[in-house]
Parts: C-alpha cells; sequence; structure tokens
C-alpha cells in the first residue's frame, strides 16, 4: 500500500446533514464538527434535521411537540414536511416504526410534563421550575442577596452526593408503561387554529406555508402565542432570529426592540436547542452571553437572568465557589482586618463553570444517572458463572462474562473483532437459562450479532426494543421481560433514549454497553458512553482482540492517532489520488463499477461510497446522481426514485437505514430495508427517503460492508478529524479504497484532531454516586 499522505423565502440558505449527527459547534463560537468543512460540504436541511449555520453539520432531535423535528431546504418543504408528518400521526390506525420509536421517548417527556406549574394562569417569575432547579433559582437569589455566602450555597447544593436510591420490591414496583402499546397521540392541528395562525403570519410578512408547522409547534393558541410573543416563531425549526425579528417589527413597530425580553428569553432557547442539536446537553453561560451579544442583545447578563427565572433555561453550577455572575468570585475566608494570613498567600479560590440547559436534557441525565445507579445495587452479585467463563472463547469475553456476573452494570469497549465477546456473553447467559438479549444500532449489525451468538432470535435493532415492535415485550410491571440486555454500538446512544432504555430494564436486570470508544458520537445530544467510560462509576472491560488484516491494522493506528502504511498483499486497501473533485467523482464511479467488482468479486450492491459531507462538487448528493446514471439509470418516476435504486429511509431524526427501492404504488414507495419490507407513503417520500449508493460517516456508523470507498475532495479537509477517518476506514470488511485528494490534511487530521468535546452534566452526576459494592 502507498503511503498515505431549511431556509425561509428571503435568507441564505442552510445546509445540515440528512439523517446524520450534529455538529460539535454553536453559535457561541465553539469549534467546527469534523462533517462540515465549509458551506460546501454541508447537506441543506432536509427530513430529520433542524436548520443550523451555513457550513454546520447537524441532526436533529425527537421534536417535543411532534416527536420529530423536520427542517427542509425551503419555508414550503418545512411546512410540507410537518403538515405531513401531522396528518400521518393522527390518520394511520396503527403504529408505524417511527411513531413507535418516538411514543418511547415520550414517556419520558411525561415526567417532564408533570414537574411543570400549569402554563394556563399568570406565573410569577421563575415559579415554574420545579425541584432541583427550583432550589437552585432559590440559592442564586439568596447568594445574590446577600442572605447566604457562596460557602453555603456550594456546601449544600454541590457538595453532597446524590445519595443511592435503594431498589424498591418487585411487589410495589409501579408499572411501566409501553410504548408501542400505549402511545400518546397528539390530535392534529384543527383547521382554524392554522387558518388563525396563517393570518397572523401574513399580517408580519411571515410565508404562510409556516402556518401548520407553527402551529404544531405552539399548539392550537399559536396565533395568540405569535401576536403577543412574536418571537415564539423561533420555536419552528428552521427558523432564524434575523426572521422572527422581521416578523416581530412589523407585528409590534416600535414597541420591540433588541433587548425585550420576550426576544431575550426567546433566544436563550433558541441559543440552547441549537447546541442540542450539535450534541449538547448544556452549554457554559459565558458561551449563551456571547451569543446573545452578536445577536445585539446590549444586557447578556440580565437576559440570561431572565431566561431562567422565566423557566426557559436551567442553570447549573460546577466547581467550588463562585456567584451565578461568573464573574465575581464569592469571598474565600477573609484576614482579620484584611491582612494577609499567616504565611503571606491567599489561595485562590477554584473557578466555577455556569451551565445553562433545557429542562428536557436535564432531566434525561438525571433519570439516566438514577436509573444506572439502581442497575447498579439491585442485581444479584453472587452468580456463579464459572463455568460459562471457562468456556469463553477467548480471555477477554471471559473476563467480560466473570464481570457481567457480579454487576449490574458493565461497560465493555473494543473494535469490530471484539463484538465476539458480548456475543459469547449473551449466548453464555441463555445457557444458563437467563432471558439475555443483544440489541444493535441498525440492522446489519443486529445480522451479525445474530450470527455471532448463533441464535437469530437473540438479537434485536435498539430501535425495535425501543418501540415494542422487535424482542420478548415487557412483563407485567411494564418492564423488559430481559435478566441482560447487552447494547452494541453503544457511543450512537443520545441522552434522552438511554433514559428511555434504561428506565424500562426491571429491578435485578443486568446492562452491558459495549462499543467502540473511537467512532463518530451519537446523532442526538449527549455523549453516554463516553460520560460512563470517563466516570469510572462501573466495571470496565477493555478488550485485548484485535481487528486482523490491513484493514484492521490500519484502522487501530488510526485509533492512536497514527496513520501508517500497512502491508497489503491482496490489495484489502488501496489509495487512488485524485487532483479535484470531478476526478474523484469520476474514479469513485469507476472503483464502484469497475474495480472493485473485477479485482475483489464484490458486487457494486455490496460497495458502500463514504464521503465527509451531502453538499459540495463530491458529496453526497452530486455522487448519488453518478452512480444512479451509472449503475441504474431511468427516469426516477417514483418521487424521482426506480426500481433497484439504493437509497437510504429516515423513519426518525438520527436513524439511517438503507434499502432498495423494490416498487410504487398507490400505496407508496416499497423498500427492502435489510429484508423487511417497508412502505413509504407517497407524500412522505421527499421528507423520508434519499438515494444511498453514497452515504456521510454519521450514517454509516454501525454498519459494514464487504468494501468501502472512501472519498475525499480537496475541499474536504476541513472538515476530517480523527473520529470520522477512523469510522470512515473502518466500514469495508474485506477492501478499502481511499480516493484521495486532502495531501497532508488526512495525517494531520488523525494526528492532531480529536473528537470535538460536547458539554453534558452526566458524568459528574455519575461521579457522585457511592461507589457500588461489586466495582472493580
Amino acid at each position: 500500500m502507498t503511503a498515505l499522505p431549511g431556509e425561509i423565502p428571503g435568507t441564505a440558505g442552510t445546509d445540515t446533514p440528512e439523517g446524520d449527527a450534529p455538529t460539535e459547534a454553536t453559535d457561541a463560537e465553539a469549534p467546527a464538527h469534523p462533517e462540515a468543512p465549509d458551506a460546501t460540504d454541508a447537506e441543506a436541511t432536509e427530513a430529520g434535521t433542524s436548520a443550523a449555520e451555513t457550513g454546520e453539520v447537524a441532526e436533529a432531535s425527537a421534536d417535543e411537540a411532534t416527536g420529530s423535528a423536520e427542517a427542509t431546504e425551503g419555508a414550503g418543504d418545512t411546512a410540507g414536511a410537518s403538515a405531513d408528518e401531522e396528518e400521518e400521526d393522527a390518520a394511520a390506525p396503527a403504529l408505524s416504526e417511527a411513531q413507535a420509536e418516538l411514543a418511547a421517548q415520550r414517556e419520558l417527556r411525561e415526567r417532564i410534563a408533570q414537574r411543570k406549574a400549569a402554563k394556563d394562569g399568570p406565573v410569577a417569575a421563575g415559579t415554574k421550575l420545579s425541584g432541583t432547579a427550583a432550589d437552585l433559582l432559590a440559592a442564586v437569589r439568596a447568594v445574590e442577596s446577600g442572605q447566604k455566602t457562596g460557602t453555603e450555597f456550594f456546601d449544600s447544593h454541590l457538595g453532597t452526593p446524590t445519595p443511592r436510591r435503594a431498589a424498591p420490591a418487585p411487589a410495589v414496583r409501579p408499572r411501566r408503561p409501553d410504548p408501542a402499546a400505549a402511545p400518546v397521540e397528539r390530535p392534529a392541528a384543527s383547521p382554524e387554529a392554522v387558518d388563525a395562525v396563517r393570518a397572523v403570519l401574513t399580517e408580519g410578512g411571515g410565508p404562510e406555508a409556516l402556518a401548520r408547522p407553527a402551529t404544531g409547534a405552539l399548539g392550537e393558541q399559536a396565533a395568540e402565542l405569535l401576536r403577543t410573543d412574536p418571537w415564539q416563531l423561533l420555536a419552528v425549526p428552521g427558523v432564524r432570529p434575523e426572521q422572527a425579528d422581521g416578523f416581530a417589527r412589523a407585528l409590534l413597530g416600535a414597541g420591540c426592540g433588541p433587548d425585550d425580553e420576550r426576544r431575550t428569553a426567546a433566544l436563550v432557547g433558541w441559543v440552547l436547542e441549537r447546541a442540542a442539536l450539535q450534541g449538547h446537553t448544556a452549554l457554559d453561560a459565558e458561551a449563551v452571553r456571547a451569543a446573545l451579544a452578536e445577536r445585539a442583545v446590549r444586557d447578556p447578563d440580565e437576559a440570561v437572568r431572565h431566561a431562567v427565572e422565566e423557566g426557559v433555561a436551567l442553570v447549573f453550577q460546577e466547581g467550588a465557589e463562585a456567584g451565578f455572575e461568573g464573574g465575581e468570585d464569592v469571598e474565600a475566608e477573609a484576614p482579620a482586618e484584611g491582612g494577609a494570613p499567616e504565611g503571606g498567600e491567599t489561595e485562590a479560590p477554584e473557578p466555577v463553570q455556569v451551565l445553562l440547559g433545557l429542562d428536557r436534557y436535564a432531566l434525561a441525565e438525571e433519570s439516566l444517572a438514577d436509573g444506572l445507579a439502581r442497575l447498579l445495587n439491585a442485581c444479584e452479585k453472587g452468580a456463579d458463572w464459572a463455568e460459562a467463563a471457562a468456556a469463553a472463547p477467548s480471555p477477554s469475553a471471559a473476563e467480560l462474562i466473570r464481570t457481567a456476573a457480579t454487576a449490574g452494570l458493565v461497560v465493555h469497549s473494543g473494535g469490530e473483532a471484539a463484538r465476539a465477546e458480548p456475543a459469547a456473553l449473551i449466548a453464555a447467559a441463555r445457557g444458563l437459562g437467563l432471558r439475555a438479549l443483544g440489541a444493535a444500532h441498525s440492522e446489519d449489525g443486529r445480522r451479525r450479532l445474530a450470527g455471532a451468538i448463533g441464535a437469530p432470535e437473540a438479537a434485536v435493532t435498539l430501535a425495535g426494543l425501543l418501540s415494542g415492535t422487535e424482542g420478548p415485550g415487557r412483563d407485567e410491571d411494564g418492564a423488559l421481560a430481559l435478566d441482560l440486555l447487552v447494547v452494541l454500538d453503544a457511543p450512537q446512544l443520545d441522552v434522552e433514549g438511554a433514559a428511555v432504555l434504561v428506565e424500562a430494564l426491571a429491578d435485578g436486570a443486568r446492562l452491558v454497553l459495549s462499543g467502540d470508544p473511537g467512532v463518530l458520537g451519537s446523532a442526538g445530544a449527549g455523549r453516554v458512553f463516553a460520560d460512563v467510560l470517563a466516570a469510572r462509576a462501573c466495571p470496565q472491560v477493555v478488550s485485548r482482540t484485535p481487528d486482523p488484516g490491513p484493514i484492521g491494522e490500519l484502522v487501530s493506528g488510526i485509533g492512536i492517532g497514527e496513520l501508517s502504511q500497512v502491508a497489503a498483499p491482496g490489495k484489502e486497501v488501496v489509495i487512488v489520488p485524485v487532483r479535484d473533485a470531478g476526478e474523484a467523482v469520476h474514479r469513485t464511479v469507476q472503483l464502484v463499477a469497475d474495480s472493485v467488482p473485477r479485482a475483489f468479486s464484490i458486487p457494486a450492491a455490496d460497495t458502500q461510497v463514504i464521503t465527509v459531507g451531502h453538499g459540495g462538487a463530491a458529496g453526497t448528493r452530486v455522487l448519488n446522481e453518478a452512480l444512479k446514471q451509472r449503475l441504474n439509470p431511468g427516469p426516477g418516476r417514483f418521487g424521482g426514485f426506480d426500481p433497484g435504486d439504493r437509497v437510504v429511509h429516515i423513519p426518525a431524526p438520527g436513524r439511517a437505514v438503507p434499502g432498495v427501492v423494490r416498487s410504487a404504488d398507490a400505496e407508496g414507495l416499497h423498500l427492502d430495508c435489510g429484508g423487511t419490507p417497508v412502505v413509504v407513503p407517497q407524500e412522505r417520500v421527499e421528507a423520508v427517503v434519499r438515494h444511498g449508493w453514497a452515504l456521510s460517516a454519521h450514517q454509516a456508523a454501525g454498519m459494514r460492508w464487504p468494501a468501502a470507498v472512501v472519498v475525499l475532495p480537496g475541499d474536504a479537509a476541513a472538515g476530517l478529524s480523527r473520529p470520522w477517518v477512523y469510522t470512515a476506514f473502518g466500514r469495508g470488511e474485506r477492501h478499502l479504497s481511499v480516493v484521495h485528494g486532502v495531501d497532508q490534511a488526512l495525517p494531520h487530521a488523525v494526528a492532531q484532531v480529536p473528537a470535538q468535546e460536547r458539554t453534558t452534566r452526566l458524568r459528574p452526576l455519575l461521579e457522585a454516586l457511592p461507589a457500588p459494592d461489586a466495582a472493580s
């Protein structure tokens, strides 16, 4: 091998990827995500995503009102997608896969609603908060008024670790609602409400196409809300602050300004929503202030304070001694008469980080930490699996079996070859008569896991398990009927999905989170796997099984920051240098259609193209068009698709399911997704189906193909990072071709561009837990 050297009319276009993962950048001057090299390499806002800044890559988490946040390339597309979703939710006699999956998250959100005060009547500032948030706000006000010292604040609110919750007796355990059996139906917006919103939009100069999505986001009282607080329009996916400002000026005239409290509160919520789309569950208060200052807010401190008092955001403090403002440290123990203490030096107080977050993610992280503690404390510690461990196929598998025998929560990390170890654990547990199951991120991962276990019924997809369409179902208490659950591809877990999953496990059940720490993170907010690893709150097993072959050697080196030349006598790894994007597209088509099939007997249908972004001269759009013309030319008479087209179906935000078009009729577009027939209604095709010969690395995470062609055109250099390269290069089983046009940017990215950190609160929450009895 050679050495590896949703735009609203009248606004600028926004590029984000479809079914892709979030960026790690925010308006608050965080660095750009590796999937977003520039404005040409990001995907335009499409189904399953929310709008982000030009050049960023963002993935929408499930929308609280509709169960899915869909932003489109234009205002008309936005309205159409939301309208279709509402009509489908109201009319469908049975749950679709997306509805069932999103219903599981609604279970968690119901608890959020229960913690909020009633919103029908006037509410005093700050009284919308409850629980920890209310305590924090009260304490902050006490410090600011001088009633309490900063030391008292931290001693009472931050110094006490979260107590371990005792596992309740099964007989009195409350029944968990089954999201598949009892979905929370959301009524469709009435025509009258939509018409009223349309009238307000017309009066304010906004596009009428936003009437239905605005009603969906704000409810039946949307027209009244928009008239009194026009900046509520920012709750509609894809709407930008400058658009909401113009709408407000048209409705309110001179009665509004940049420091209007309605505007500043809406902007704080918008900044935090964007941060969540980019993976953060919270954001540094200074970053929020900076973002507000960029939006012409003259007093960002007061704006943040008001947003907290109104319940738009929750405030969290991490550190030792500081006030809410973060710039005024609370006095340390003052020396008498102002003199220096003995020794002549005063010890500087530890800096405090003030975080702001949305309540949905705060509750999810707290619920998840509590649930993980419950699993740690409730399982049977004295299980004897010694015989099963002795029969394990490898030392690492034996270690995993022994560890799972004595702990309710275990983290297992390793590469592709290490997937055999959780498979051995599941087989051993089933051999002992336990109800054991493995859940993978994708259908491809499920199929590979089932093959490794030797029992097809022992593996499911995580989405299918949560929705109730796969797996053992629920017991009489509403919990999953399982004794052991192994979750593969655990880095793909977002915090809300993980909270729903853990809540669904019964007391005494064991949970094993298994995954490769080097791959790209989840599409939704949070970094669950990385936080659990970093907190060291449970036993950890690190696989010692290396990935075999030249591809395995190459990817293993990338994981530690080294891009080395590897011996590939069978041309398992091939570098194809190109000079520009046009040549990159030409060589990619040539590789997929001719070279790889001829040299390795791998058909084009088993070769996956992976590139950095969706836009640009060699993004997935251009590559998919070129590959279709070569491999399956046709007029695209079924919504742009023909029978035989490779596609990716996006049933819910963050999920990308590869498939093939089989046919189309009045019922809709018929797909074959990994052997599972899927029918996409005609009105939904444009929103949730894309051509799939070429994918982004985020879409390809958790899946593998016999051959992979990774395309790196020159304009992709700024989007590269070590996790991106690690993920993309690891998708090929037998062959990897790298269409290389980024020169030294590739080794630079591997050596010096690690994963961008997400701001989350799960790690400190886990670190505050007492050490489990069985920890090792």
